[in-house]
């Protein structure tokens, strides 16, 4: 079975999809989705786990939480809800299944659990997902936080069939959920065949109408006065209300949350005596690869993507739901800058520009890079995507398998060129934040067909592991780069500090065969219990871990085992 083109087996395909279709509103990436997923033995009855702060997924190496972080940097009030999905590809809903969730979350949920018992009752990973709650919970607990929980039941079953015993189930499920989440609300959703169908075929809409006050233009560029509520109703879904994530794809900064900007801007909207918004706000910048058209006093414009002015639009996004803000602020101007233009590069120059007026680092503004452009470029010309626009290509229909984002390319670079393959587990979405990291690893001084040939590299070994029965959801997430840099070291001959290092491998278009894969896999798996039983730690804790990488290099060399490799 296929899920959005992964060569996957039949159970796993489901869960992902599931999961995906459940979270759709929030446009996750591929990796994000997988990132969630439990699966194998001790899952609890439970498929899929995801934290999300406001409409933010987070990771587990997320700045929040970080030690150094402080609950002050993060504005009051914000939602943190916890996302659980439990996905069976039966026909029908089962008493069975709740009952194991709630006896789970019964456990999982506590503020303080019992860690010696819950590590005999689950799996690593499972633990890991709920931890990442846990930590988020008690650092924002001084900052309001409103606690959901959002449990989904799905199978290929009929919901206007489910048995009324069933229904009654879910509903005690979510009174044991919100006796742990003192004061927080729970929604427990039962999802069948057509609601799977309807949220897939739910395709993020480019095409939006903005109404507008005030309204100037000069060929393909045009300027105009919007009331907030206008663009409050532009950038929400009109389903549920919820932020179209997928319009500031091309915003090269993330949601600051609670700095002092955006405490700014949500006090001159909430108060009655300031003056004008457009006043005291920049503003925001849309590009619009489509056409853009006026009919009365609404522009219609295709292919949005908001490129400047993400902090005012989330900060609108979030105040405007509050009824006295709304009330105070839904006359009030913004002042919307739109430019119509297909040339990629024009599009990079006006997202640098719109963003240089206030501090945003080098690396912030990668995805507009010139070799961030050759890379999509080189990728596309060989029939495959580098996804340097979050979901761009995902949103386009293109095959999964085929799609590399900037992450999962840095992530391989680590790994196979550069041999720290701790760091891409450890750090899988902030192993690029520092500059003289980015710099290290995308060098204009390395042929792009190396970054094409490390990220397929990565893929083959991804998608060898997911084919092993005997390797779990968790160990493939902690062996798989470590495997790759085994893989491709003993095929060169020794230990890799530079893509430069193995260009000639990208240029001859070097494959890995099965037998060298195996090898790997057994060395990599020695070296990870030695590490395990030395330092007493878990496995998840030793993949992240420079140890490791110490211990599978010290050993690597003298091994002559490139055979089984072909070319």
């Amino acid at each position: 079975m296929s899920a959005n083109g992964q060569n996957l087996h039949r159970s796993e395909a489901f869960e992902l999809f599931a999961a995906e279709k459940v979270l759709h509103s929030l446009e996750l990436s591929s990796e994000e989705i997988e990132a969630g997923r439990i699966g194998g033995a001790l899952d609890g009855g439970i498929d899929a786990v995801y934290t999300v702060l406001g409409e933010q997924v987070i990771d587990e190496d997320d700045e929040l939480l970080s030690e150094d972080t402080k609950p002050g940097e993060f504005p009051r009030d914000q939602s943190l809800t916890l996302y659980i999905v439990q996905a069976k590809e039966e026909s029908s809903f089962g008493e069975t299944a709740i009952d194991k969730l709630s006896s789970s979350l019964d456990r999982l949920l506590k503020l303080d659990p019992d860690v010696e018992l819950l590590d005999t009752l689950y799996a690593p990973e499972l633990l890991a997902r709920f931890d990442i709650f846990r930590r988020a919970w008690k650092k924002l607990v001084t900052r309001r936080v409103k606690l959901r929980a959002v449990v989904a039941y799905a199978t290929l079953g009929d919901v206007a069939l489910v048995n009324p015993r069933v229904t009654s189930k879910g509903i005690e499920l979510c009174g044991l959920i919100e006796r742990h989440l003192v004061g927080g609300t729970v929604s427990f959703d039962f999802f069948g065949a057509k609601e799977l169908w309807a949220a897939h075929e739910t395709v993020p809409s480019y095409a939006l109408r903005l109404r507008f006050e005030k309204h100037e233009n000069d060929g393909d560029s045009h300027l105009a006065l919007v009331k907030v509520a206008d663009y409050f109703k532009f950038i929400s879904d009109e389903s549920d209300g919820s932020l179209l994530r997928h319009i500031f794809d091309w915003n090269v900064r993330d949601y600051q949350k609670g700095v002092k900007v955006n405490r700014e801007i949500a006090q001159s909207l909430g108060d009655p005596d300031a003056p004008d918004f457009w006043w005291l706000n920049n503003g925001v910048t849309i590009l619009c690869s489509g056409q853009v058209t006026t009919a009365g006093n609404e522009f219609i414009l295709d292919d949005v993507q908001i490129v400047n002015g993400l902090q005012t639009s989330h900060t609108i996004h979030h105040e405007m739901q509050k009824t006295a803000v709304a009330e105070v602020s839904a006359g009030r101007k913004l002042l919307v800058r739109i430019l119509s233009t297909d040339d990629p590069e024009v599009r990079d120059q006006v997202i640098r520009a719109t963003n240089s007026q206030t501090q945003v680092s080098d690396a912030s503004l990668r995805a507009t890079d010139k070799i961030q452009r050759q890379l999509e470029s080189y990728f596309l010309a060989h029939g495959w995507y580098y996804d340097r626009r979050k979901n761009f290509y995902k949103n386009s229909g293109k095959n999964v398998e085929r799609i590399v984002s900037i992450a999962y390319l840095a992530q391989s670079v680590m790994a196979i060129g550069l041999s720290q393959p701790h760091s891409s587990r450890a750090r899988p979405s902030t192993l690029i934040r520092k500059n003289e990291d980015y710099q290290t690893i995308f060098s204009e001084n390395f042929d792009l067909s190396t970054y094409l040939w490390l990220a397929r590299t990565q893929k083959s070994v991804d998608a060898y592991l997911k084919q092993r029965d005997d390797v779990s959801t968790s160990e493939r997430s902690n062996v798989r780069f470590y495997v790759s840099m085994v893989a491709i070291a003993r095929a060169n001959r020794r230990q890799v500090h530079s893509p430069s290092m193995i260009q000639y491998l990208a240029r001859n278009e070097f494959i890995l065969g099965e037998p060298a894969l195996n090898d790997a896999l057994s060395y990599v798996r020695d070296c990870v219990k030695r590490v395990r039983e030395e330092h007493r730690i878990s496995e998840d804790r030793a993949a992240k871990t420079a140890e490791l990488t110490e211990e599978v290099i010290s050993m690597l060399i003298p091994v002559e085992a490139s055979a089984g490799v072909e070319g």
